[in-house]
């Protein structure tokens, strides 16, 4: 199997000398019109719930490489737990190497991409221990590298995903820890952890800024693991957790009333405002503050000409049209070939999330605002994987229809039913 090649991208799959001598070879009648066509390289940017999505699809059919920053897979939707309750991170990570080389069987670089040059079809990648960068080249490419979630940051830093880029650790504000590595990671996890029993110690005063589910979540874990800190939440919207049904909104909001969790709605985060602080029963301001609002792109490799100038956090978010296929800011296909097909699709949190149109609302959208979230990313992965499918048989087996006798055509994305689900654990 491919999987245990030394590696996908280079000069012959299976070594210059065996190909020579294959090819000295006289084929046996009839062999060569059925020998199996060579297999396209695609590489994956990220090996999250996205990225490991387009793996498990893609892998039977082609070469597949992921690259990824970091050694480790970490479900975010569960990592509030690990900073209240260390020990579960061993229940929320896993090492990547092993999972997407031995049991996915697709190639694994642990490294950070630097540049995507569309036109040429390369990517440059700089290997985690290697001092120089590499440029490999792909026949398709799927970036389904995140997102981060500070907004107020100049990289997005925040407690709920690692620093992982190289420019972000160098200006982050615990540089001394390295979470490219899960060690990194977990030491951080404690740090943090060991701050906030020193917090409880001193019955301190909690402030966090929004009330979606992750600010909703975080406050009531401190409630439970560390029941001396006096918490306030509040939130510009006039009930917690907007996007989610008014019945869960209550009831959440009722959950946090009965364990003295002090709430605030209609309130807009304005901390150099001492008004604000008499506002919210603070008038000492909070001794520790966490923000959980808002997302930050982190699309540092891609060119300026497929982000967007406006969306969450500052924009920087990239353009796809309505196959997922990457865009520019004008709406032409960033990476087409020869035939018009397009090469390179964004999935997940790192695209627009929306196709907008002029003369139209958001919710009479191409593609309505969708959440930053896993379900709709894998469900966008999927799309991806099939339209990548497509154009293989279109570009480099010139089949024309489907077993049905129907045209092939890049599909596009349908309604992302996961984008209602959440999780939120109180």
């Amino acid at each position: 199997r491919h999987a245990h090649c030394p590696r996908h991208f280079g000069s012959s799959h299976f070594g210059p000398g065996v190909g020579l001598a294959v090819a000295r070879q006289p084929y046996p009648f009839g062999l060569a019109a059925t020998m199996p066509p060579a297999q396209r390289r695609v590489l994956v940017i990220g090996g999250s719930f996205a990225g490991l999505s387009c793996g498990r699809d893609l892998r039977d059919e082609f070469l597949v490489t992921i690259v990824d920053a970091k050694e480790f897979f970490e479900y975010t939707p569960g990592v509030l737990r690990a900073f209240v309750k260390p020990k579960h991170l061993d229940a929320l990570t896993f090492t990547l190497h092993p999972v997407i080389e031995e049991k996915m069987g697709c190639k694994y670089i642990w490294g950070e991409v630097t540049d995507l040059n569309g036109a040429r079809r390369v990517a440059t990648i700089k290997p985690m221990f290697s001092k120089e960068s590499e440029v490999i080249d792909f026949d398709f490419c799927v970036i389904a590298c995140g997102c981060n979630f500070g907004p107020f940051h100049k990289w997005g830093e925040s407690l709920w995903f690692p620093t992982v880029h190289s420019e972000a650790r160098l200006a982050g504000s615990w540089s001394h820890l390295d979470e490219r590595f899960l060690e990194g990671r977990r030491r951080h996890i404690l740090e943090e952890y060991a701050n906030i029993q020193e917090l409880n110690k001193n019955k301190a005063k909690i402030l966090v800024v929004g009330a979606g589910f992750i600010g909703v979540e975080w406050v009531t874990e401190l409630r439970h693991f560390f029941p001396d800190l006096k918490n306030t939440i509040i939130d510009f919207l006039p009930q917690p957790l907007g996007p989610l049904p008014p019945a869960a909104a209550k009831y959440c909001e009722r959950y946090m009333k009965r364990n003295k969790i002090d709430q605030h709605y209609n309130m807009g985060y304005k901390p150099e405002d001492n008004k604000f602080w008499t506002a919210i029963n603070l008038p000492n301001k909070a001794d520790k503050e966490y923000i959980c609002i808002g997302v930050k792109a982190s699309n540092y490799f891609m060119p300026a000409e497929t982000l967007s100038e406006k969306g969450p956090g500052g924009g920087k978010w990239i353009h796809v049209d309505m196959t997922l296929a990457v865009e520019t800011k004008d709406s032409y296909l960033w990476s087409a070939d020869e035939n018009g097909y397009s090469r390179v699709y964004a999935v997940g949190d790192c695209n627009y999330g929306c196709v907008p149109c002029d003369n139209a609302g958001p919710g009479d959208w191409p593609i309505p605002p969708i959440p930053k979230i896993s379900y709709p990313g894998e469900e966008e992965a999927v799309i991806a994987c099939k339209n990548i499918h497509k154009i293989d048989k279109l570009a480099y087996r010139n089949q024309k229809t489907d077993l049905f006798g129907a045209e092939l055509k890049p599909h596009t994305m349908h309604w992302p039913w996961g984008a209602g689900m959440f999780a939120t654990s109180l």
